[in-house]
């Protein structure tokens, strides 16, 4: 079998063997393939894209490309939950301990972000003390005393899918449902769960732009998930503004913190009792309703809250600055941003939030850079409130007033006043299961 025939057939459009996508994968990661002929095939495939089966089987060569998880000792049903990435998407800190308070087991393995804020490690290790970088017999411990734990992904995890996303971020082949949901996938896959729920964000801080895409997407996933064994469900949610009101890693923890308390922001706790209600009713606790029920539960009664503190303790975490958030670290310069005009905040492009966020060092522009865990933005305005002229919207936080100078020039584009107000958008685009998709 040669590369160059497996290249030539993809650009033809002919679909790949299970054999030939495991020689591309296997070669792969042997080092056997030159990037130059790995690099023609994404870009194959990004043009002529693949069937249903072949992203299952390219998906499950790129799981069977490292280590599996073994979860068989920890006794239930075990839920794991993906967001495809937004700005100020905390949820995983609140529907894990609001899942695992209420019996469902939750292994857990997150990434670091690259590019707006960090992402779920870095808000994590934002808490001082706080190790995500422990052995698999410990966080085994852990997920089955106390029914969940978060940790940073193993580099022997799916490693294919480290090769094939070093390539595709630097020759323009990031944009393939194909490759995206492959990518997911075989990570969630490779991770053990039983069960996997999956928030495909939509809007402008979203990577799908369009809530159609993020359907097809969403629905690629699920077929994967579902052909591999694994009872999968998607939601389609609304990524147009920053999700909450804190954007940036220690606030973010803090905002996570008052949700679980019963205060949190109106959009990210229903947000978050949706994902906590799916991630319930997958493992057979009952019809959606009285799940949602059970999540509302959890927050108003602080058994939730208790969990996070309880994981954090696990892992030498600090959960005093759970408790008072204040004790975080603070950023040395703060500003605010004022508008200048009355009226209704009309947009608030959630991309150029994240932007803003990244230039305040609340993210990485390349892998290798580090994270202010103090840096941030808290808003004081979402979409459809009124702003009077002068009246902040937004404090900015970072280790300089250059930083923040940079980032307010960014966000004062981001933002548009208007005197009529916007129509509101829902926070549920679609709910997508093998059967199907539901729009509300």
């Amino acid at each position: 079998m040669r590369m160059y025939d497996i290249i030539e057939k993809k650009r033809r459009g002919k679909p790949l063997t299970r054999e030939e996508i495991g020689f591309f994968v296997n070669g792969c990661v042997a080092g056997k393939i030159p990037d130059y002929q790995v690099s023609a095939l994404l870009m194959a495939i990004c043009l002529r894209e693949m069937d249903d089966r072949e992203t299952a089987d390219l998906t499950a060569c790129m799981a069977d490309s490292g280590e599996r998880v073994d979860l068989s000792s920890i006794p239930g049903v075990k839920v794991d939950k993906h967001s495809t990435g937004g700005v100020g998407d905390k949820t995983t800190l609140i529907v894990s301990p609001v899942a695992a308070s209420l019996g469902v087991r939750v292994a857990k393995m997150s990434g670091r972000g690259l590019g707006y804020t960090g992402g779920t490690i870095d808000k994590l290790e934002s808490i001082p003390g706080m190790r995500t970088s422990i052995g698999r017999e410990r966080f085994l411990e852990i997920v089955r005393r106390v029914g969940f734990s978060i940790i940073s992904q193993s580099g022997n995890l799916a490693p294919a899918d480290k090769k094939l996303y070093a390539l595709r971020d630097v020759t323009a082949t990031v944009e393939s449902i194909p490759l995206i949901a492959s990518s997911i996938m075989s990570k969630k896959i490779a991770a053990g769960s039983d069960c996997i729920l999956l928030d495909v964000k939509t809007g402008s801080g979203a990577f799908m732009k369009t809530a159609d895409d993020a359907v097809r997407l969403a629905r690629t996933m699920v077929s994967i998930g579902e052909n591999a064994g694994r009872k999968t469900v998607a939601l389609v949610t609304d990524m147009n503004e920053p999700l909450g009101m804190a954007i940036g890693n220690s606030l973010e923890v803090a905002e996570a913190c008052r949700t679980l308390k019963g205060k949190g922001p109106k959009d990210l706790t229903g947000l978050c009792v949706e994902l906590a209600a799916h991630m319930l009713s997958l493992a057979g606790r009952g019809d959606l309703e009285s799940c949602r029920t059970a999540a509302r539960g959890a927050l108003a009664d602080g058994s939730a809250f208790a969990k996070l503190k309880e994981m954090v303790e696990a892992q030498g975490g600090d959960v005093s600055v759970l408790d008072d958030p204040k004790r975080f670290p603070k950023a040395k310069a703060c500003l605010d941003i004022a508008a200048s005009t009355s009226g209704y905040l009309y947009a608030m492009d959630a991309g150029q939030w994240g932007v803003a966020s990244m230039q305040l060092g609340a993210g990485r522009r390349t892998k290798d850079d580090g994270i202010d865990g103090n840096a941030g933005i808290v808003l004081h305005k979402k979409t459809g409130d009124f702003v009077n002229a002068g009246e902040p919207f937004a404090t900015l936080y970072a280790s300089s007033e250059d930083l923040c100078r940079e980032a307010e020039r960014t966000l004062l584009r981001a933002v548009e006043v208007r005197e009529e107000k916007p129509a509101r958008r829902p926070l549920v685009f679609a709910r997508v299961t093998k059967d199907g998709v539901w729009k509300p």
